[in-house]
């Protein structure tokens, strides 16, 4: 049977036989046994639900052996035999060439090269899935190679609920992930709903299908780590021999060591999976690894001194290199961490003094243990950073959820009001002030002919929008722009593409338009050989609630608010996107945040041009809106350039108060 013949099919007609477990890939961990004897009836019920009668009592001992020694049904048996990549577009059946280019970017999230544990279906941060199971994959492949382009799909946390009759501007697939009742959004309930195969938590790009690898977080990381440099180093000093200590190398970390060589400084990364680490040095992200401290000592010594642009990974425990380090009086400049404390329990964060075997084991089987080493390293691990910090390291939180679980650790990470972190979330201090406030956000492409030659044209598109853009920019911009237009310039030679070609770039909400209407007219006029697909991140200026990340540089007091990013979604479904998502959870946990994302093709018509300036306009501006009425000076300015450029758009404008005024007022008020 040929790739189209087995998309059409959906569930095989005739049942495959059982396969073996393949040792030779990353593996989703155990989870922990959280189901009742009944609550484990309904998940193999559940499960049961996608195939015929007569295979029930077979695909039901495996399913519940499934479910016992791993915590999940994943339904190996039908995995599918063909090998899983981004197709050129032209590869997948179908009547709708929409459906056609999410087909394609399902399969780049399920790509080895890219999915952290590809049999499990998960993409990124050890949790974050595109489907629950096997079944979900075959049924929403089918699905989408029938549907035409007068219908919508709908998916339910993996589950494909149906096909259903909509209209050629209706997005082709509406996707939510994790959508709980709040009270029932705790981390135990993920596990315990994930495990009855009813929800899923969907990161933040896994679930929608729009990641890229990590060159879909490296371009945001080297701003960041550049920024960092910038709030550190007097304008004299060189970020060259200058050390960036941090801890990582799954999914979305990995891009830490190629973001630390662009920006030019020394990149010392742990990462406690051999199988991770060995992964990024064989993609070239990682310069060096090294298992031994002494060794490591000495060869970054020898980098401070020769000024070297590198990336070193370290397979070990990160606390272990800040301890050495500071006996060592090795100066770190820069120090985050990047592990998955969003999901602490299961995953996301190894003690040390474990191995990583070990530490699989013990979560598996005596998960409160685990839980009590997790917090015991957190202690330890900011003892030392705090050490650091006390000879001149900036540190900041990278949106993992490190202070915070640190914080529920009994770390010593809070500020001396007992209330607010000690260190800022790089949003705070970076990304928010300077980015996402004037509409600077992960923007990103894929080419769908999966041709290296179309990547290359879409880079030089871009470059000459932005060299365009600079010469009228606001002084306020005008660095951000000349960032973007090193990191174009260099993005094909700094090999970040991972899996299908594509790219990311931060971009405001005039660049973001004028480069995808270049992008269509060149679909249009030949000169790109197929449709383009754009997306983003969903951590942007207003696609993501989470009030210890996106808006954690919000301060009017509805940073636990989540109206941003669910009007976000539905405001991009009905101007134009091919597909919308909307997630619980995604970088900082689950009940921790709401994000949602969007997809959309870009096939040279001139009802694409429409729809990408009506759609791209609103993705951006209703983030602006919000951040400015929360008062946010940067934001209240880009609003107000956008104003008076736009005259159709109107928003409400805060009346500030000055803090003389508020003191009277209470003043008055106690006499």
């Amino acid at each position: 049977m040929i790739f189209k013949e087995e998309i059409l099919q959906g569930i095989p007609t005739s049942l495959p036989p059982k396969v073996s477990y393949d040792k030779n890939i990353s593996h989703a961990p155990k989870r922990k046994d959280i189901l009742s004897e009944d609550e484990k009836k309904l998940a193999i019920k559940n499960a049961l639900r996608y195939f015929p009668v007569q295979w029930h009592v077979e695909l039901g001992k495996e399913f519940l052996e499934e479910l016992m020694l791993f915590g999940r049904i994943y339904m190996y048996r039908f995995r599918p035999t063909y090998e899983m990549y981004a197709r050129p577009i032209e590869a997948y059946p179908g009547n709708s060439l929409q459906a056609r280019s999410i087909m394609l970017m399902i399969q780049n999230n399920l790509d080895p090269q890219i999915a952290q544990h590809p049999h499990e279906l998960i993409t990124y941060g050890g949790n974050g899935a595109v489907f629950q199971n096997w079944a979900q994959y075959l049924i929403t492949m089918q699905y989408l190679a029938q549907m035409n382009d007068e219908q919508t799909l709908h998916m339910y946390s993996g589950h494909p609920m149906g096909l259903f009759p909509s209209s050629k501007d209706a997005p082709r697939v509406v996707i939510t992930n994790g959508m709980m009742i709040p009270n029932y959004s705790k981390p135990d309930d993920w596990e315990r709903f994930n495990a009855m195969g009813v929800t899923q938590y969907g990161q933040m790009t896994a679930g929608s299908y729009m990641y890229i690898g990590p060159q879909g977080i490296v371009h945001g990381t080297t701003i960041t780590v550049m920024n960092a440099f910038r709030k550190q180093l007097s304008k004299e000093d060189t970020i060259h021999g200058k050390v960036f200590l941090t801890s990582g190398l799954g999914g979305m970390s990995g891009a830490q060591p190629k973001a630390g060589n662009i920006a030019g400084c020394i990149t010392v990364c742990a990462e406690v999976n051999p199988a991770a680490a060995r992964k990024r040095h064989k993609q070239g992200w990682v310069d060096i690894l090294m298992e031994n401290m002494d060794d490591l000592i000495e060869r970054v010594q020898q980098a401070i001194k020769n000024k070297e642009i590198i990336a070193i990974a370290y397979i070990g425990n990160i606390i272990e290199i800040w301890e050495a380090f500071l006996d060592a009086n090795i100066y770190i400049s820069v120090g985050s961490d990047q592990t998955s404390l969003h999901n602490p329990w299961a995953g996301g964060y190894y003690p040390i003094g474990l191995s990583f075997e070990q530490s699989n084991k013990l979560m598996a089987e005596q998960p409160d243990v685990f839980k009590a080493q997790v917090q015991a390293s957190l202690v330890r691990h900011v003892d030392a950073i705090n050490a650091h910090v006390a000879r001149g390291t900036y540190f900041f939180d990278y949106g993992n959820a490190f202070l915070l679980e640190s914080s529920r650790a009994g770390a010593a990470v809070l500020a001396s009001n007992g209330i607010d972190f000690r260190y800022p979330s790089y949003v705070q201090d970076i990304l928010g002030p300077m980015c996402f406030d004037y509409g600077f956000g992960p923007f990103r492409w894929v080419c769908s002919t999966a041709d290296p030659e179309d990547l290359k044209t879409t880079d030089h598109i871009a470059l000459e929008v932005l060299q365009e853009l600079k010469k009228t920019a606001y002084p306020e911009i005008k660095q951000q722009l000349a960032d973007n237009i090193k990191w174009i310039e260099q993005a094909d030679q700094n090999k970040l593409v991972v899996g299908s070609q594509a790219r990311i770039l931060y971009a405001d909400a005039i660049g973001r338009i004028r480069i995808a209407k270049a992008f269509n007219l060149a679909v249009r006029n030949g000169q790109l050989k197929g449709p383009i697909i754009l997306g983003r991140d969903h951590h942007d200026v207003s696609g993501t609630d989470s009030p210890y990340r996106e808006t954690s540089n919000i301060y009017d007091g509805s940073k636990f608010t989540a109206d941003m990013a669910i009007h976000n979604v539905i405001g991009d479904s009905f101007r134009g996107a091919t597909w919308v998502s909307i997630h619980n959870g995604g970088g900082v946990g689950w009940g921790e945040v709401i994000n949602g994302g969007f997809g959309l093709l870009l096939d040279g018509s001139e009802d694409a041009d429409r729809k990408l300036e009506n759609m791209l306009f609103y993705d951006v501006n209703n983030g602006i809106a919000r951040r400015a009425w929360a008062q946010n000076d940067t934001a209240r300015q880009a609003i107000e350039i956008e104003l008076k450029r736009t005259t159709t758009l109107k928003v409400t404008l805060a009346n500030l108060v000055d803090t003389d005024t508020m003191n009277q007022i209470f003043k008055d008020y106690e006499n």
